[in-house]
């Protein structure tokens, strides 16, 4: 796994357990906030795909 891949991972962890954590004491800040983070990490690897893909496009 690249460093990329690991800091989309972790941020999807961390917007899991934010998202959790927020349900369990009834914070909705925080439960918000974790889900958008979980929803950030998985376009944020979608965007690297596509920009790797694109720019093996444009090499060869």
């Amino acid at each position: 796994m690249s460093w990329k891949d690991l800091i989309c991972l972790g941020v999807v962890i961390a917007g899991v357990v934010l998202f959790l954590y927020g349900a369990n004491y009834y914070d909705a800040l925080t439960g918000w906030a974790g889900i958008y983070l979980a929803i950030a990490g998985f376009l944020a690897k979608i965007v690297l795909i596509v920009w790797e893909a694109l720019k093996k496009k444009d090499d060869g």
